[in-house]
């Protein structure tokens, strides 16, 4: 009767853990990033510069 116990467990275990990693988006989020009001993104350096003109 251990044994049953003990597959059981295990086979819930192993399901439960299975299905969090099939919902798992850790690592898959985008990140934007936002200026204030009279500057733009510049990629190259990562910082927000100024408009000009």
């Amino acid at each position: 009767m251990t044994i049953k116990t003990l597959l059981t467990t295990s086979a819930l275990l192993i399901a439960s853990a299975t299905a969090s990693l099939a919902e798992c988006q850790w690592g898959k989020e985008q990140v934007t990033m936002t200026c204030a009001s009279g500057t733009v993104y510049d990629a190259d350096t990562n910082t927000c510069k100024v408009v000009t003109g």
